[in-house]
């Protein structure tokens, strides 16, 4: 298994937020298979809005919970609410505020149909599984949830999932020190074939770097034993770094030949009305070089900004 290190804290919320909002179908596959084989392909899953969670439910709303809401096209059947609940803290899980939160959802959604998850990223095995309320003669309300304990499912099971989260995931398994390499290149490999997204690739690269914590001389033993791995993650890496450096250049130049425009238009036209600054702002790189050279010699805003490239 994985061991604690002494490196800045992670931000497991904000990860696994975006992990199933990137891969909600995913994430209902293999955090609640209990309830995934309704989710077929034609139905629609879309994440409730959080700026209506949090203006309803105010200070009763996490804002890195992630409701999912399935829809099925035909309307054969009302709509299912999937609560998924991260929690990589054990003591800080409390059934009555997953209940109180799922009462909420079902109110503010008008349904009855809340399938409550909770992914726990360590477990003690001692968390509360069913909250019942009730005296000694009536039992009044019975609530329980679907339990995903990553470190209790077994990383080999996963080795050859076509479950991209599943992949991205092993390291959070369990796993002997033995196969830490292998746990590494399983994920590796599931991230390039199951993801086609070159932007996502290298996003998840990290998600797999910061749980996995391959130390100096680890990354350099993967990188013996798995090359091919290794080489295409490293150069997908310097590819989409080199692309991004580039579209901040080309931004930068954007920005300061509208600057000058601007500034000559200011100088020999005066304010910059409405419809000339819409005009400016969307105009291209080609655009601005155009004007910016023509100023001098057009007599109106209007004639120099009605020639084209």
């Amino acid at each position: 298994m994985p061991k604690d290190s002494a490196s800045p804290p992670i931000s497991h919320d904000q990860n696994f937020k975006n992990l199933i909002l990137d891969y909600p179908v995913q994430a209902i596959q293999l955090f609640s298979p209990q309830e995934s084989e309704a989710i077929t392909s034609e139905v629609r899953i879309v994440p409730l809005r959080q700026e209506q969670l949090k203006e309803r439910l105010g200070n009763r709303f996490r804002e890195l919970d992630v409701p999912l809401l399935a829809e099925w096209p035909d309307g054969r059947r009302e709509a299912l609410l999937f609560v998924l609940e991260e929690e990589s803290d054990p003591r800080r899980f409390s059934i009555h505020r997953l209940a109180h939160y799922c009462l909420d959802l079902a109110e503010l959604c008008s349904t009855d149909r809340v399938v409550p998850v909770v992914i726990f990223l360590k477990t003690t095995g001692k968390e509360p599984r069913e909250l019942v309320l009730g005296s000694e003669r009536y039992q009044y309300l019975s609530f329980n949830y679907i339990r995903c304990a990553l470190q209790e499912l077994r990383a080999e099971d996963y080795w050859h999932s076509n479950n991209l989260i599943a992949r991205l995931c092993l390291s959070l398994m369990s796993w002997r020190q033995d196969q830490k390499l292998e746990v590494y290149a399983r994920a590796v490999r599931g991230l390039s074939t199951l993801e086609p997204d070159p932007e996502k690739q290298l996003k998840y690269l990290d998600f797999i770097d910061i749980y996995t914590a391959l130390d100096d001389n680890e990354m350099e033993l993967y990188q013996q034993k798995y090359p091919k791995e290794s080489s295409t993650m490293a150069n997908l890496s310097d590819r989409l770094r080199a692309e991004g450096m580039e579209k901040g250049m080309e931004k930068g130049l954007h920005e300061g030949m509208e600057g000058m425009l601007r500034k000559q238009i200011q100088l020999k036209f005066g304010p910059i009305p409405l419809w000339a600054d819409e005009r400016i702002s969307s105009a291209t790189n080609e655009q601005l070089e155009i004007w910016v050279t023509a100023i001098l010699s057009e007599d109106t805003l209007e004639a120099l900004l009605a020639l084209r490239d």
